[in-house]
């Protein structure tokens, strides 16, 4: 008899501490609006796509290509950077991370993945010109780390 009596005392004890102090306590910090990224460098370039053809076939750093993933080929942005492409024509962007090299066509800047080409407006025209924001590079390898590329 003593043990139930316990539980449903608790239980009453708990009840307006769930209705009073809850709604009384804040968001916490990471849940609030805060000022946008600012990137790290602004530059217009041309852009084309690389898909289907390519999934499974090994990337410049080591990685398998997925056609469906949100990466990105660059000439020389280190390995593991992430890069806004905005479609300068329509607006739409995705952020990408640089998993591979190229493109190695003339006057193209970067390669995005067919989802990124498709979310940015870029599938019927093949090539459009974008706007590239360098939004973070990669941590910097320490001594004898050889997990990164």
């Amino acid at each position: 008899m003593r043990r139930p009596l316990f539980v449903a005392w608790a239980a009453i004890r708990w009840v307006p501490l769930m209705f009073l102090i809850a709604p009384a306590m804040e968001a916490p910090l990471v849940a609030l609006k805060s000022e946008p990224v600012k990137p790290l460098k602004v530059w217009v370039g041309n852009a084309s796509w690389y898909g289907p053809n390519f999934d499974g076939k090994k990337t410049a750093n080591g990685e398998r290509f997925n056609a469906e993933s949100l990466t990105a080929a660059h000439p020389n942005l280190p390995f593991g950077s992430w890069v806004r492409v905005v479609n300068t024509r329509n607006g739409k962007f995705e952020v990408v991370r640089i998993n591979d090299r190229g493109p190695y066509q003339e006057g193209r800047e970067i390669d995005v993945s067919y989802r990124v080409a498709r979310k940015i407006g870029l599938i019927n025209s093949g090539v459009s010109q974008v706007r590239l924001e360098l939004m973070q590079l990669p941590p910097k390898r320490t001594r004898g780390d050889a997990s990164q590329n």
